[in-house]
């Protein structure tokens, strides 16, 4: 099966540092649509894997969280795309979960309920937790320079063998070339 990973705010749509409390706020990143539409025509499996600790802060409930996926949804549908499955951390900052990136135990549940390996999967992301999650089960650690990414690579640290990108459509060419 092939599969990717991605994150989704800062690598979909339009990331906000006070987060994205409503669909109305969920903006998608200019290509990214288009972007994973090729990743499926490819034969790509694409699932998100995606922080929201919005929810355990209550800045917004699940049903909004879901509202938000189906505008998502729906967006993808209109450029031709679709993304396979969302998993999310619900859990704030200090809940210790081992779901919260970067924590693998997200990527670990998407290895298990998919029954593959997750080695050498792409991951996309724009914040070095993403990296380091995706790095923690094997997977190939993208950096995209949307959302928080031109910060993370500054900050530096990055896993090892991490690849960087301008952005998803440029990180899909080079992964389905």
């Amino acid at each position: 099966m092939k599969l990717v990973i991605l994150d989704r705010d800062g690598v979909i749509n339009q990331d906000s540092a006070e987060f994205i409390k409503n669909p109305e706020e969920w903006t998608p990143i200019p290509g990214s649509l288009e972007a994973i539409a090729r990743l499926n025509q490819a034969g790509y499996q694409v699932v998100l894997a995606t922080n929201q600790s919005g929810v355990g802060r209550g800045l917004l409930d699940i049903a909004t969280l879901c509202a938000i996926h189906d505008k998502m949804h729906t967006a993808l549908a209109h450029a031709g795309a679709r993304v396979d499955a969302v998993f999310y951390c619900p859990h704030g900052l200090d809940a210790g979960c081992n779901c919260r990136k970067p924590k693998p135990g997200m990527f670990e549940d998407i290895a298990h309920r998919f029954n593959v390996d997750l080695t050498g999967v792409p991951c996309v992301g724009d914040s070095l937790r993403d990296l380091e999650a995706a790095a923690a089960v094997g997977g190939a650690p993208i950096l995209v320079l949307t959302g928080k990414g031109k910060q993370t690579k500054a900050k530096g640290g990055l896993p090892p063998r991490t690849q960087i990108f301008a952005d998803l459509a440029a990180a899909v060419k080079s992964i389905v070339s």
